[in-house]
């Protein structure tokens, strides 16, 4: 599991670590590769898609051995705010968010349920519209109001349940950033969508069925990260 990095500030974008956190996880990586070579990668460094992206070409493993956490985290979150919201147990709620893990992020309310009820059922558009813009801005939200760091018990929490889906091999689907070679379309990117974990890592990428405005949502969040991707491969 790598963490190392600078951690963001108020007012700093994700785009903006990327130069500083480049060497951080170029050198991190090697050193992994080099005392366990045989292992799994799962990237929890910012700007994550594009560090998923950096780990994987710096190790060359196959790309079900390296993912990041984004995801995970992502739909964390709002399956808190909407089990908040409803006064119910967030282990009832389900999310579905896919794409880049920033302000791009696709969040597909549709497929967010509770006990397999979906939220457009259970709440007016003006409040789902609501958790999803809080949802957008989380990450910059912990930030200010921790000041001097960045979010910390949530990625945690994260990174431990594909830990444990790996060890455990639950073959469990959880959301992660995955390196896509023409799957939803998208090449050569790595982006958060739904997998399957167990003992190999990746053990499969699942494809879900989306509308026409959700594709072109997807492939412009999925533009997002192969514009940082560029820095990467000069």
């Amino acid at each position: 599991v790598i963490t190392s990095g600078v951690s963001r500030k108020p007012g700093m974008t994700r785009e903006e670590l990327l130069q500083i956190n480049m060497n951080i996880v170029t050198e991190v990586t090697r050193n992994v590769v080099s005392y366990s070579p045989n292992c799994i990668i799962i990237m929890v460094t910012n700007p994550l898609d594009a560090m998923t992206y950096l780990a994987l070409r710096t190790s060359r493993f196959p790309k079900n051995r390296v993912m990041g956490l984004s995801g995970v985290l992502d739909t964390a979150r709002l399956r808190s705010f909407i089990a908040a919201e409803l006064n119910v147990s967030v282990e009832d709620v389900s999310a579905c968010i896919l794409g880049q893990h920033g302000e791009k992020m696709v969040i597909l309310p549709r497929l967010c349920t509770v006990c397999g009820v979906p939220i457009t059922q259970l709440l007016p558009q003006e409040t789902i519209n609501r958790l999803v813009e809080r949802t957008l801005k989380a990450g910059a939200e912990i930030v200010g109001l921790l000041k001097t760091g960045s979010a910390f018990y949530a990625p945690s929490a994260g990174a431990t349940q594909m830990v444990e889906a790996i060890i455990l091999d639950k073959k469990q689907i959880l959301p992660c950033a995955t390196y896509l070679d023409g799957e939803y379309g998208i090449k050569d990117t790595v982006i958060s969508v739904p997998v399957k974990l167990g003992k190999s890592g990746i053990e499969q990428i699942i494809e879900l069925e989306l509308t026409a405005e959700e594709k072109s949502a997807l492939a412009n969040s999925a533009q997002a990260v192969q514009e940082l991707v560029k820095t990467i491969k000069r």
